[in-house]
């Protein structure tokens, strides 16, 4: 084919030479016009037998391999091997055609294993133990190594040399090897401990301020760890550094069935006091402590009759305080609560007073863990805390405001505000 095209164009007044050229430069762009042509009709063709089949499979696996472009990437090997096979009409230059034939199918063949095992991890991911078991960052560990030996394999052949004489070669680059991926060590050992400790999954609801992370946990591969906020931002937090440095895994919180409420409400110690005989009988009244304070009355009146206390002065003996019976109100109250977690932690309890007040901590866990549904209950809760404290004849602490000045104010001083 070549010698009748050069006859041609010699035939059209083309030197020998200048023939000879016009005839190779013919030969391959009619060469790359037809592995293009081919590469796009095999390419159309495969797709579309392919995508007839899968879509009338009831499997899901196979929908896996066409939605990461399996089928696509194999279509490369077309014009390699139209190339390969063609070489022969350019006997002076066949053997370094047929090496970049095979360097091509050598590169096709790792887009096509990549392809595969993007679907692999694909198809794993839907299965729960993807959850607590990733394997996206081993995959990314095998699809390094294969690059590497690929490239070895493709310079290689087009050296026209030994790939074992490369290899033998790698030793002296090992620095360099090490250097270069770094990062990709470093991962896959963060990786693996991460993976046999349990240390995160996906879906955990993490904490890592020195990244800005708080949120879930979407993805974790070789170099990173994917956290979306609950503000929707995306924070990247290399795989190392939740080895190496500090993070806060709620985990534990989601798996017990419970979340926790922590809160004080401060209580100004001034209007603290023994409780009279008519503050009781009112506080009877209130349904939830009602048996409570009975059964704490005959108890102290029993006691203080048979150490023959003088009751005359509430200071003798033993008696109810306000702040006492409001602890047991709010014990009561949270007993009852439909949405606290009763068989865990439960605590109505003083912190040591300071120049805020007592404060009194609620330290109990809702049953519902979707952070809406917890703020909403743990707001209604000191709603209603905060809206009894003075049925027991006790003051919320807070630092003065504009109307405690005014309420001290003289009436004429009051009509002469600007802020009346």
């Amino acid at each position: 084919m070549f010698a009748d095209l050069k006859n041609w164009f010699i035939e059209h007044h083309f030197s020998d030479t200048m023939a000879g050229y016009a005839g190779w430069l013919v030969l391959a762009i009619s060469f790359i016009i037809s592995a293009y042509i081919i590469n796009y009709f095999v390419k159309k063709i495969l797709l579309h037998v392919a995508t007839f089949f899968i879509k009338r499979t009831k499997t899901t696996w196979d929908d896996a391999l066409l939605r990461n472009k399996v089928f696509t990437r194999v279509s490369h090997m077309a014009p390699a091997l139209i190339l390969y096979f063609a070489a022969p009409l350019f006997p002076t230059i066949q053997d370094l055609i047929q090496r970049l034939a095979i360097t091509y199918m050598l590169l096709a063949g790792l887009l096509v294993v990549n392809a595969f095992i993007n679907a692999a991890v694909d198809i794993y991911s839907r299965f729960d133990i993807a959850r607590h078991k990733p394997i996206k960052g081993y995959f990314q560990v095998v699809k390094i190594i294969l690059a590497v030996f690929i490239a070895i394999v493709a310079i290689a052949t087009i050296m026209n040399r030994n790939p074992l004489l490369l290899l033998s070669g790698l030793g002296a680059m090992t620095a360099v090897l090490i250097l270069v991926f770094k990062d990709s060590i470093l991962g896959f050992v963060a990786s693996v401990q991460l993976s046999t400790n349990d240390m995160v999954r996906i879906g955990d609801w993490i904490e890592m301020p020195k990244y800005g992370a708080d949120g879930d946990v979407i993805d974790v591969n070789l170099h990173f760890i994917k956290v979306q906020n609950w503000d929707k931002t995306i924070v990247t937090i290399p795989a190392y550094a939740l080895i190496s440095e500090s993070f806060k895994n709620w985990r534990g919180m989601t798996e017990s069935g419970g979340r926790r409420i922590k809160r004080a409400v401060n209580i100004d110690m001034t209007s603290i006091k023994f409780c009279t005989p008519e503050m009781l009988e009112r506080f009877e009244k209130y349904q939830l402590i009602k048996d409570y304070l009975q059964t704490r009355r005959r108890e102290i009146a029993e006691y203080n009759k048979a150490n023959n206390i003088d009751t005359s002065e509430l200071i003798n003996g033993r008696n109810l305080t306000n702040i006492g019976t409001f602890r047991a109100y709010i014990t009561a109250y949270l007993k009852k609560h439909p949405k606290i977690k009763q068989d865990m932690t439960f605590l109505i309890r003083h912190l040591p007073p300071g120049e805020f007040g007592l404060p009194v901590e609620i330290y109990v866990f809702s049953n519902d863990q979707v952070w809406a549904n917890y703020e909403a209950i743990q707001a209604d809760i000191f709603d209603h805390i905060l809206a009894v404290v003075p049925l027991f004849e006790l003051r919320v602490f807070q630092n003065p405001t504009g109307h405690d000045f005014k309420s001290l104010a003289t009436p004429a001083q009051r009509e002469n505000s600007p802020c009346k």
